[in-house]
């Protein structure tokens, strides 16, 4: 038998860094559901301006200026960018909304989806070649969609949006040479004045529920914060991963989300959502597989 080979030290943290950030991202249903009461909208405008905030000290220790002034710069790179800041904002828009609504179960089946829409926009928009397995993962999604629709008389659109918009962001941000935290910092500061006028006008309507409660306005200011940390170890694991260990690693985050909606939302799972959801998780496998397949082979020691 051969012996086994050493673990590589950076493999182990980057997975690790993996594990951190899906689990964090999973586990953000059990931290907006304490917005009892707060509308989404108040949420996504704090959590624009507080993870804003919360990035400038962060750059700042980290000396990670220069990119950030290099895109400032370029008028071209903010178009871009500007577009990654009005999808990721949906998303997390709807995101909220899906949380505070106790629709957790559609905000899991659109990150499930997540992966077969970027397939699907790859294909649609950058004339990529698709394998064979991907094309029968991608149908087997659209079909699970279509059952849902004719069986229930009603789209999963929550699930749609999301997995539509954080696709077509994946979509824009290739196309932004910024590394993770930098774009994340760009996208807020573009979306920061828009923030912050939304935050003094209902300031002035009376509406705003900041500092009207301690506890609450604190979990406001964090919400902000804990949208970078679980980018920050993602960061630090793509630098140390494939890309494919990491696209199994990222099935971490919904699955949590869907236990979490079962066993502490205690949300229904009707038989039409069970079939839904294992069209997907089939149509995941084959893709996984598919991408597993066309990995580089490393050469033998």
């Amino acid at each position: 038998m051969l012996p086994s080979a050493p673990r590589d030290p950076e493999a182990v943290k980057g997975v690790m860094f993996g594990l951190t950030a899906y689990t964090m991202w999973g586990c953000f249903p059990l931290f907006f559901a304490l917005f009892d009461g707060i509308p989404a909208f108040e949420i996504l405008i704090h959590r624009i301006l507080w993870s804003c905030l919360f990035l400038v000290g962060l750059i700042s220790v980290l000396r990670r200026w220069p990119p950030v002034v290099a895109a400032l710069v370029e008028p071209r790179r903010l178009g871009r960018v500007l577009a990654c800041a009005l999808l990721i904002a949906f998303n997390w828009g709807i995101y909220i909304y899906a949380v505070e609504s106790k629709q957790v179960l559609q905000a899991s089946l659109g990150y499930f989806l997540t992966p077969l829409v970027n397939v699907a926009l790859g294909m649609l928009v950058l004339r990529e070649v698709m394998a064979r397995l991907q094309l029968v993962a991608l149908g087997l999604a659209s079909l699970a969609i279509a059952v849902q629709f004719v069986m229930l008389g009603e789209l999963p659109w929550i699930s749609l949006l999301l997995a539509l918009s954080f696709g077509s962001y994946g979509l824009f941000r290739k196309q932004v040479p910024l590394d993770g935290l930098s774009g994340l910092f760009v996208e807020t500061l573009l979306l920061f004045p828009l923030a912050l006028m939304a935050l003094s006008w209902m300031s002035w309507q009376g509406t705003s529920h900041f500092l009207h409660d301690v506890p609450m306005s604190a979990l406001l200011v964090v919400s902000g914060i804990l949208t970078a940390l679980p980018l920050m170890a993602f960061a630090g694991a793509a630098r140390r991963l494939r890309l494919a260990t990491l696209g199994f690693l990222m099935y971490i985050n919904p699955s949590i989300q869907f236990l979490i909606a079962l066993t502490v939302f205690g949300e229904p799972l009707g038989l039409i959502q069970l079939v839904t959801f294992l069209m997907i998780w089939t149509g995941l496998a084959l893709y996984s597989w598919s991408s597993w397949q066309s990995r580089p082979r490393q050469a033998a020691a």
